[in-house]
């Protein structure tokens, strides 16, 4: 059993870590007022961004499904991780050794499985490597590589191997690193023999797959001899880290400039993704032994941000699978917000043949947006009918109308259907019209009436967003900030997480019971049993960190994550303001207060026990004239 890790390195691992820097690694943040970020949530599917990071906090929130927490949350989340794997990857990246309370120091079976494998990858991308730069077996992949018009820096810098011909070549090596027959096996690398495991790519050219924050997950393996009885490409099977449907080849490399140019080009195959790079189109990438579909989509939409310029080409072979392949595309392209092209070279040639025959320029010119898929999707159904007959016609137009209905805008549908009208020869255009909306609202009524937008501060602001259906949030009641208490004690609450010293000492005087809504009480009570708003001016990270430890469960956790990253409710934040929601707050409860005490007096009577009258009485009088100096003085009266 692994050792508890050391509780300095945890918190060493986290502020190291800039929760901003890791976060980028898997979607494009874009600047959401208030020193925070936005981006589309990588835990759910929406449209517009409610996923929210507070660099300054080192925290995460989606005000969209509810997920949030802190780097070494984020990391466990997205990447399916325990706890102790998500501190040990990121301290790795950091270069951070780590203590354990039991067990002593770190020894290699102490490490989580996924950690395990991820090295055992990063160890065999790097022996590949060295085999195809040194070994004289190799010469046949080297060869291959340069027909291509890939020279060693090219393999270098995209990592390409080698895995000789050797039944396990790799897998002693492996064993000489000190990974078990078992782990070795859980990896992809290698598969069960007669007399053990043996490496599962023999005598191949090899292309390391790396997930999107640049680990390598797996492996493309090209066949290269006659004797080899394997298919032309051979790739990892599934694991626990590897999962085909899941990846894209080279996004590692292009992320940041897809991000950066809000496009993206999908190619057919690692040579294709290598030629686009070398010829500047470093937005290539491609996927991995599977046809594209709805995973790559998520991956791809978190880095376009799906704005209204985002662009995906895709480009494919002018044979037969190359067609089919565009259309499977086509089949998920409403799952875009940005504009889907196919691109097809001349000849029919891919990236790689075009850039050999023609050069780098040719390759830039075939990533420029051509045709809009659906109209590539819709010519190909008309091709196969004839359409000189009114029968042809009439098919075409049963087939492709649905496709068309399927289109969101409904300002695009109308035009696409007008130009299917054209493609058809059918002189009526309002005919094609009418049937492609028709199709359309069937759509729409089989499916319900839809979802409402996501909500979150990138669609709506906090009092709209509580104002939706209490179904929206799991992190507690459905809080109606059109009530002012509420909203002003969430507001304060947000201060005292936030900027703890515009609210210091006066907050930490506050009561549990001056908070009315149960989910701010139970935040109000965290922040107490975590040392007070007071501590969070000494270590603003540790603060958060040690709130939320204190938090009873997952629910309050959340709230508190949320308050620290939501948007206070002012463009300028300052010791003013803050005094503004602590007298509102303390003064609401001093009136809630005189009111029980009217009460407790109209019950008494005037038959009451004199003293007791008397001490109600002048609990009275003291909260009275309290109240009376809060209106007059402010914060000053506190």
């Amino acid at each position: 059993m692994a050792g508890r890790i050391n509780d300095e390195d945890v918190k060493a691992v986290r502020d190291a870590v800039p929760i901003d820097a890791v976060v980028s690694e898997y979607l494009q943040l874009r600047n959401a007022g208030g020193g925070n970020l936005k981006g589309l949530c990588p835990f759910h599917d929406e449209k517009s961004p409610s996923f929210q990071v507070s660099p300054s906090k080192g925290l995460f929130h989606c005000f969209g499904c509810q997920e949030g927490g802190d780097t070494i949350t984020f990391v466990m989340k997205v990447d399916h991780l325990s706890f102790s794997e998500a501190v040990e990857r990121l301290a790795g990246q950091a270069g951070i050794t780590l203590r354990y309370e039991e067990g002593g120091y770190n020894p290699s079976h102490q490490r989580g499985e996924r950690i395990r494998l991820v090295e055992a990858h990063k160890i065999a991308a790097e022996w590949y490597a060295e085999q195809l730069a040194t070994s004289p077996e190799a010469d046949t992949g080297r060869i291959f590589l340069a027909e291509r018009g890939f020279d060693q820096s090219a393999a270098v810098h995209f990592g390409v191997g080698y895995s000789p011909q050797g039944w396990d070549h790799l897998t002693r090596y492996l064993r000489g690193k000190g990974f078990t027959d078992k782990e070795i096996l859980l990896s992809g690398l290698a598969q069960e023999g007669r007399r053990g495991p043996i490496d599962r790519f023999r005598g191949r050219l090899m292309w390391p797959i790396r997930d999107i924050g640049g680990e390598v997950v797996g492996f493309g393996a090209r066949k290269l001899y006659e004797a080899d009885n394997g298919p032309k490409y051979l790739n990892t099977p599934d694991t626990a880290i590897y999962k085909k449907s899941q990846v894209l080849y080279g996004i590692d490399l292009a992320k940041k400039d897809i991000a950066k140019v809000s496009r993206a080009v999908v190619v057919e195959g690692y040579t294709d993704v290598m030629a686009c790079h070398l010829a500047g189109v470093t937005t290539a990438i491609a996927t991995c032994g599977t046809a594209f579909g709805g995973d790559h989509i998520k991956i791809l939409r978190r880095l376009l941000m799906d704005n209204g310029s985002a662009r995906v080409i895709f480009t494919f072979d002018g044979d037969a699978a190359g067609q089919k392949a565009a259309l499977r595309a086509f089949e998920d392209d409403q799952k875009f917000a940005a504009e889907t092209y196919i691109a097809i070279a001349p000849d029919g040639m891919d990236p790689c043949e075009l850039r050999l025959a023609k050069g780098d320029e040719a390759v830039a010119d075939l990533a420029e947006p051509r045709t809009p898929l659906f109209e590539f999707a819709l010519r190909q159904i008309v091709l196969r009918y004839d359409l000189d007959t009114p029968a042809g016609r009439a098919a075409a137009l049963d087939e492709a109308a649905p496709i068309v209905a399927r289109i969101k805008n409904s300002g695009a549908q109308h035009e696409v259907a007008v130009q299917l009208a054209g493609m058809l020869g059918i002189l009526d255009t309002q005919f094609v019209v009418k049937r492609v909306a028709q199709l359309a609202r069937w759509a729409r009524d089989r499916g319900g009436r839809g979802q409402a937008p996501t909500s979150g501060p990138g669609s709506r602001n906090p009092q709209q967003q509580y104002d939706a259906a209490p179904g929206l949030r799991t992190s507690g009641p459905a809080l109606t900030l059109r009530n002012p208490v509420y909203a002003t004690e969430r507001e304060l609450l947000k201060l005292a997480l936030q900027r703890p010293e515009l609210v210091s000492p006066a907050f930490d005087a506050y009561g549990v019971d001056e908070f009315t809504a149960a989910p701010y009480a139970a935040v109000r009570q965290a922040i107490m049993d975590a040392g007070g708003a007071e501590y969070g001016i000494q270590d603003a990270q540790e603060y958060l960190v040690r709130v939320r430890e204190a938090a009873p469960d997952d629910q309050v956790r959340a709230m508190v994550t949320e308050l620290a990253v939501e948007a206070i409710m002012r463009r300028t934040v300052d010791e003013n303001y803050a005094g503004e929601q602590l007298v509102t707050v303390r003064r609401r409860a001093v009136e809630r207060r005189v009111r029980d005490i009217q009460s407790q007096l109209a019950r008494l009577g005037a038959g009451g026990d004199p003293a007791q009258l008397a001490a109600v009485q002048n609990e009275l009088w003291v909260l009275q004239q309290y109240d009376q100096a809060l209106r007059g003085q402010g914060a000053a009266a506190l």
